[in-house]
């Protein structure tokens, strides 16, 4: 079973303290890909920066996506709804203490597409971006040679979810 998993798709990412100009050309990718994704049942799953004070990232960063602030929702084009699920990250690994292994397994999942930010970075296909085309395109070089991972097109995902 597959599952789509949109990371930190968040305000404080897209329109806000940590603004990534590019975030918005993948918006109406992802957005295609989670309304095919619950037709087709497959889970959809936000893993989401929701970050303490004490938290190392904050020292490089500044203060972004607080947890329990308005910087760490999901932007509104992509709400969660009842139904996904949302895991709240402290770093970039969307895996570390945040419960994501366990919900995949729990779920039979054996392939996931990630989307959203940053390529280089928490993701490391047209529904993923980074500050920069350089850093994007390392990010997904890095994917396919470290983790020897398929880099595709939404429009392949949309077509096989679909049945097409």
């Amino acid at each position: 079973m597959e599952a789509l998993i949109v990371i930190d798709m968040l305000n404080d990412f897209v329109t806000g303290k940590l603004k990534a100009e590019r975030a918005k050309r993948i918006v109406p990718n992802i957005k295609r890909l989670i309304q095919v994704a619950r037709t087709a049942d497959v889970p959809i799953i936000y893993a989401n920066d929701a970050h303490l004070p004490a938290d190392s990232e904050l020292k490089k960063w500044g203060k972004h996506a607080m947890k329990g602030t308005r910087g760490a929702e999901v932007i509104p084009q992509l709400k969660p709804n009842k139904g996904d699920y949302v895991l709240e990250k402290r770093t970039y690994s969307g895996f570390f203490e945040t419960g994501l292994d366990l919900l995949l397994r729990e779920l039979n999942v054996d392939s996931i597409v990630l989307t959203g930010l940053h390529a280089n970075m928490c993701i490391r296909q047209d529904a993923t971006e980074a500050l920069s085309e350089q850093e994007y395109q390392q990010g997904l070089e890095y994917l396919k040679e470290i983790y020897d991972a398929e880099i595709t097109e939404t429009d392949r995902l949309v077509r096989r979810w679909s049945g097409v």
